[in-house]
């Protein structure tokens, strides 16, 4: 990959958990970024108020708006996220519709890539296709391949420290970023 404009990508985490798997995929993704790339996490989607249109009225929340900015500021977004009874989780759908609503849509035109892992053997892919009709709606670019889907995720991070040790997945999220890197500098020209 070129290097000559460094990029900004930024982890949104569809599980709020002390112990998420996912979290554990999120926090590996900045040192497996290629040189010329960096990876950030977004706040969490659990200080988001459920979705009110009221409470849109009043005022968008603080969290929502800083959210919104740092998406809007990034060159990408990596959504790694938990399946939850075939789709995605309630509180990423939440930050979703509340993000939806912030003008201008801070996904419009941004290139994204999902990741899911799950304790079970397709790794959360039921969760992917259904986000990746969330982000249709919000005029997102979802990076097609690859697609990471991590099964039987629970033997590959580490119990006691919850990092994420499994090298030949960690060599297959590289390639995903790399991916999501072309498709910036794509999207850019």
């Amino acid at each position: 990959m070129p290097n000559d404009t460094p990029l900004h990508f930024v982890t949104l985490l569809g599980s709020l958990r002390k112990a998420s798997f996912n979290a554990s995929v999120a926090r590996a993704l900045p040192e497996l970024a290629p040189e010329g790339v960096s990876i950030t996490s977004l706040g969490s989607i659990g200080d988001f108020p459920h979705y009110n249109a009221d409470v849109q009225d009043a005022g968008f929340p603080p969290p929502v708006l800083a959210m919104a900015e740092q998406i809007r500021a990034a060159d990408g977004v990596i959504i790694v996220t938990p399946e939850y009874n075939y789709s995605i989780p309630g509180v990423l759908k939440n930050a979703i519709d509340w993000l939806s609503r912030v003008s201008p849509q801070p996904f419009s035109g941004k290139p994204v890539a999902i990741q899911t892992a799950s304790p079970g053997m397709i790794g959360g892919a039921r969760a992917q296709y259904n986000l990746r009709q969330n982000m249709v709606f919000l005029d997102a670019f979802v990076l097609n391949r690859p697609e990471v889907m991590i099964g039987m995720v629970a033997g590959k991070v580490d119990p006691e420290t919850l990092k994420f040790i499994d090298e030949p997945t960690c060599k297959f999220l590289a390639g995903q970023i790399v991916a999501l890197a072309v498709l910036a500098k794509k999207l850019q020209s």
